[in-house]
C-alpha cells in the first residue's frame, strides 16, 4: 500500500515565515524612536536657551522685567542695538574687537604652535621625548584657573599686568592642542608620504609646511576650533590681568554691565542682546569650518 503525503509549494521569493504577532523589526523601531526622543529631547534643551535669548533681545526693559518674552508687544531691537553700541561711549565695540584679537588671532597662532609641537612629538625622535610629553599631559590635567594667580604674579614682575600682551600670549600655549595634533598627525601623515617627500631632496621644513600641514588641514581646523571657542569663552584670566575697561573682552565686559544692572536697570536689555551678538562669531565659524572635520584629506594617498 503506496501513501502520499501532499506537500505545500514554497515561493522563494516570499522569504522565509515568520512567527505570528511578531512584526518585523520591532525591537529595532522601539530602540529608534527612543533614541530619536532622547536626541530631540537634547536639542530642545540646547535651543530653548538661544530661543530665549533671541526673543529677549528684541524686548523693551518694560517686558524683560515683565517676563513678557512670547508677546507681540514691547518690540524694541532696533533700539536695542543702537542703545548697545553708544552705551558708555561705544563700550561694547571695543570688547568687541578685543575679543576678535584675542580669540582669532590668539587661537590661528596657538593652532600652528600646537600642531607644530604634536607633529614633531609623533614624527620625531629624540631624547626624553615620551617625559615631555607626559609634562604636556600633566598640563592637560591643571585646571586654567588654576593658571590665573601664577600668571599673574609672572606678568606683574615683568610688567606686563594690565596690557593686552598679558591675556593674549599665555593663550597661545595649550596643552590639550598638543596631545591632540599629536593623535591628529598619527592618523593624517602617513610616514611613507615623508620619506617619499626627503628621497626627492626636501627639508624637514619644507617638508612639514608642504606636505604635513596640509595634510594636517582638518586636524588644524579641529584644534583651531577648540582653542577658538575656549578663548572667546576666556573670563577669568582677563579679570585677573586688567583693570582697564578699554582692554576687557566681551565676557569680562558683559559681566561688569549685568553687575551694574542690579544698580541701573537699562543695562540689562543691552546685556541680553549683547549676548546675543557674542555668540555670533561662534556660530559662523563652526558653520564655515565644519565641513574640514569629514575630509580625509589623505584617503587613498598610500596603497
Amino acid at each position: 500500500m503506496t501513501t502520499t503525503t501532499s506537500t505545500t509549494p514554497v515561493n522563494p521569493s516570499r522569504g522565509p515565515s515568520r512567527p505570528l504577532g511578531k512584526p518585523f523589526g520591532g525591537p529595532k523601531l522601539t530602540s529608534r524612536g527612543i533614541a530619536n526622543a532622547v536626541v530631540l529631547i537634547a536639542a530642545l534643551y540646547t535651543m530653548l536657551p538661544a530661543l530665549w535669548l533671541l526673543l529677549a533681545s528684541t524686548k523693551n526693559a518694560d517686558a524683560l522685567f515683565g517676563s513678557d518674552i512670547f508677546s507681540l508687544g514691547g518690540f524694541s531691537f532696533a533700539r536695542n542695538l543702537s542703545d548697545l553700541f553708544a552705551m558708555d561711549g561705544g563700550l561694547y565695540g571695543e570688547w568687541y574687537v578685543n575679543s576678535l584679537l584675542y580669540a582669532v588671532v590668539g587661537a590661528l597662532t596657538g593652532s600652528l604652535i600646537s600642531v607644530a609641537a604634536g607633529y614633531a612629538f609623533d614624527k620625531y625622535e629624540f631624547r626624553h621625548k615620551e617625559k615631555f610629553f607626559g609634562l604636556v599631559l600633566t598640563g592637560v590635567m591643571v585646571p586654567p584657573t588654576v593658571l590665573a594667580l601664577p600668571l599673574y604674579l609672572v606678568a606683574s614682575e615683568i610688567g606686563m599686568v594690565n596690557t593686552f600682551w598679558s591675556v593674549f600670549i599665555p593663550v597661545l600655549f595649550n596643552p590639550f592642542g598638543v596631545y591632540l595634533a599629536r593623535l591628529l598627525s598619527s592618523g593624517y601623515v602617513p610616514n611613507e608620504v615623508l620619506e617619499a617627500s626627503r628621497v626627492d631632496g626636501a627639508g624637514e621644513l619644507q617638508t612639514y609646511v608642504r606636505v604635513s600641514l596640509r595634510m594636517l588641514g582638518p586636524g588644524f581646523v579641529t584644534v583651531f576650533l577648540f582653542q577658538l571657542t575656549a578663548i572667546w569663552n576666556n573670563f577669568f584670566l582677563p579679570m585677573v590681568m586688567l583693570s582697564d575697561q578699554h582692554l576687557y573682552p566681551l565676557s569680562l565686559g558683559l559681566y561688569t554691565w549685568n553687575s551694574a544692572a542690579t544698580v541701573s536697570p537699562e543695562y540689562y536689555p543691552l546685556v541680553v542682546i549683547g549676548s546675543l551678538l557674542a555668540v555670533v562669531p561662534l556660530i559662523v565659524a563652526f558653520v564655515l569650518l565644519q565641513r574640514y572635520w569629514k575630509s580625509g584629506l589623505t584617503a587613498g594617498s598610500v596603497k
